[in-house]
């Protein structure tokens, strides 16, 4: 249940940033799916779209006069060859600023949405902010195996910053360990009024939540003498901002956490796909609304930020096509541009196949 409530209007507010912005250009849409292959149903509208629903519902697209295919791939002998009549209302034929306008729409309203989400809720529920930031960075205890205590910390020491970020919560000290298992970080620590620089190696642990997902951490044993926080109201322009830091924080952990499946320091088994995001959506519905809207909102931030990859076929390819033609002030050629976009399609399907079969095999029915 959770998953089309996910997936459908995700797909609908990506694909409807593209369909506007384009008429809003005059150029003219052939078809609006939700989904991939056979139509299951759909209407024609008065300006000539074919609205539909798909067989296979992973995603969607608009069709502009002037495509090829669904993935926007150009025919640079029709465009070439194109009439006075079919040159109107043609995407291809639009100014070079339109299309990239046009382009960056769908993620646009992706990342639009995640932003109204997180800003609706520093809106309703203020800014979580300590209770008393000085003994929430406090040490007042270790764990039995604890890395923080064997590197040199202490009972009393007071953190001031992590690898060179300041710190101004216990929040803030989980998120600079968490996501580095096996790292060793430079923590700074207020001791006798001295500061201290200590490396701490982070241990790596696997911890599993209610519903059996197992995530690998970085944890260095310590707790601080107070964790609780306060929420502070906030208005409309001080939530946006928040909503904006939020959302920059999000982008900036999966960018770490490609880069460290790219080097090897995480499995490539934490890849997620289809599957996974279905299983995910199931669980988190289960937890509540806010816990599920609270996901609709990371899973919208992540759709902007893996289709702006300069990839041909997603929408970064798109956009990176037209930066170089504005920089060479000419398309680039055809026999290119068919085989970026040949290689673009393919790496999207492979990645879609590994990440898929990756899922399945991580469900409790293949004996994991």
């Amino acid at each position: 249940m959770g998953f089309p409530l996910l997936l459908g209007p995700l797909v609908t507010v990506h694909e409807l940033g593209h369909y506007l912005v384009g008429r809003w250009f005059g150029v003219h849409a052939e078809a609006f799916s939700i989904g991939f292959g056979k139509e299951i149903w759909g209407f024609t509208d008065k300006r000539g779209t074919r609205w539909k629903l798909a067989l296979l519902p992973l995603g969607g697209y608009v069709q502009f006069k002037g495509d090829m295919n669904p993935a926007s791939i150009p025919d640079a002998e029709a465009i070439a060859n194109a009439t006075v009549d079919e040159r109107v209302g043609s995407f291809h034929h639009a100014a070079l600023w339109k299309r990239a306008l046009i382009v960056f729409a769908g993620p646009a309203t992706n990342i639009l949405l995640t932003l109204a989400i997180f800003a609706s809720f520093f809106a309703f529920f203020g800014k979580p902010v300590p209770a008393d930031a000085e003994q929430q960075l406090t040490i007042s205890t270790f764990a039995e195996q604890s890395p923080a205590r064997e590197a040199g910390l202490k009972v009393g020491d007071r953190i001031v910053s992590i690898d060179g970020e300041a710190v101004h919560g216990f929040r803030d000290v989980q998120d600079a360990i968490l996501l580095y298992p096996g790292r060793t970080l430079d923590i700074t620590v207020l001791r006798g009024g001295t500061e201290l620089t200590i490396p701490v190696t982070a241990g790596s642990h696997e911890i599993t939540d209610k519903f059996g997902n197992v995530s690998r951490i970085g944890l260095v044993g310590i707790a601080a003498t107070d964790a609780t926080y306060a929420y502070e109201p906030q208005g409309l322009v001080s939530s946006l901002g928040l909503a904006v830091d939020h959302s920059l924080g999000i982008v900036d952990m999966m960018v770490t956490g490609i880069g460290q499946i790219v080097s090897g320091e995480r499995s490539v088994k934490e890849l997620g796909g289809p599957v996974k995001i279905a299983k995910y959506s199931g669980e988190q519905l289960s937890l509540g609304s806010l816990a599920f809207i609270n996901f609709v909102a990371l899973i919208s931030l992540n759709l902007a930020f893996i289709n702006l990859l300069p990839i041909p076929a997603l929408d970064g390819g798109h956009l990176a096509f037209y930066a170089a033609e504005a920089v060479r002030r000419k398309p680039v050629g055809p026999r290119g541009q068919e085989v970026a976009y040949r290689a673009g399609v393919a790496l999207v399907l492979m990645l879609m196949i590994f990440v898929t079969v990756n899922d399945l095999a991580g469900l409790p029915v293949f004996g994991k």
